[in-house]
């Protein structure tokens, strides 16, 4: 394997002169620029990682801390970090928690121990991870939860809004007893849509009831489950308002299994689309977040940290539509009564 030895003979130069050049610095003369790199792709010269991130303090990787892998909201978010990243020369590590707080700790620890330029993190629970990397000098953003008594970068969609034109939508559709299924309690995700959807029913009147809510996890079995839940109350609802993508496809399969008619007995609008939900039969209709921007901004606004690390921090939100198809309109049917 080559060396920086080797490639200043090559080039005729002080060892010094190449690691000017391979750092980028403006004071080495344009010929010797020429000869150095000459020298680096004939020798196929590769810098030692681990000696320059030593000089530098800090390596040229991001680490990007998500809640749940296998869930296809991330896929795009974890696309749109990526592309920025790449652009302003660094790598992503993606770290996957699955809601596991103790989990978290261990990949914000190895951020910290692996000398990691930066952060972007979806929470799993409290702040105490957060405030560790905060403390310890590293810039960090956070994707899609807000995090309690931390002024830190923040990402977030209009959970509120989205749902309150979800519920609206399958009001105007003549459904009269929506239910909600939700995540987990402490989730601010989960508080904001459940937020949303009481709202729209306070704009038309209608009582919130405790007995149409369920609060589950954010999973395809915690869907099926709250589903299964709902339709066994004395007055089960005529449809129901799902607050994230892998708990609809359980509270759907749930319907299905039960041989319960979407949209005509039960309307169905979920929160984050899916990829194929315009392929199944009915069409779902879901609440649609800019998941590839959430990511690019989240990753913009990290690179603008670390070229401006004093400036105070910010929250960009953005806006979510709401993709009307098949799964929540029944014009043709009356409502049940």
């Amino acid at each position: 394997m080559a060396t920086i030895y080797d490639v200043a003979e090559r080039a005729g130069v002080s060892p010094a002169t190449v690691s000017r050049v391979l750092n980028g610095r403006s004071t080495v003369d344009g010929e010797l620029v020429a000869r150095v790199q000459k020298a680096v792709q004939e020798l196929e010269y590769r810098p030692n990682a681990v000696a320059r991130n030593l000089r530098r303090s800090r390596t040229t990787l991001w680490a990007v801390i998500i809640s749940d892998v296998g869930n296809p909201f991330f896929t795009s978010l974890v696309r749109g970090v990526e592309d920025v990243a790449q652009r302003a020369g660094y790598s992503v590590v993606l770290c996957n928690t699955d809601e596991d707080i103790a989990k978290e700790g261990r990949y914000v620890s190895a951020a910290l121990e692996e000398q990691m330029a930066g952060v972007i993190i979806s929470v799993a629970g409290r702040s105490a991870n957060v405030t560790r990397l905060i403390e310890a000098g590293t810039p960090v953003v956070a994707i899609d939860r807000e995090i309690a008594g931390v002024q830190v970068d923040t990402v977030l969609v209009d959970n509120a809004h989205g749902a309150e034109l979800a519920t609206t939508h399958l009001l105007d559709s003549g459904y009269q007893r929506v239910a909600c299924i939700t995540g987990p309690r402490k989730v601010s995700t989960a508080a904001q849509r459940l937020k949303g959807y009481q709202r729209a029913l306070r704009a038309r009147g209608i009582a919130a009831r405790d007995a149409l809510v369920r609060y589950s996890d954010y999973r395809e079995e915690g869907g099926y489950e709250a589903m299964a839940s709902l339709l066994g109350e004395a007055d089960p609802p005529d449809a129901v308002f799902v607050a994230n993508n892998l708990m609809t496809v359980g509270a759907v399969e749930c319907l299905v299994d039960r041989g319960i008619a979407i949209p005509a007995e039960t309307g169905v609008v979920g929160f984050d689309d899916i990829p194929w939900a315009h392929l199944v039969r009915p069409s779902l209709t879901t609440v649609a977040q800019p998941t590839y921007e959430l990511g690019r901004t989240a990753a913009m606004l990290l690179a603008e940290r670390l070229a401006e690390p004093t400036r105070a921090p910010s929250t960009v939100t953005l806006h979510t539509q709401l993709k009307v198809r098949e799964s929540s309109t029944r014009s043709a049917e009356r409502p049940r009564q």
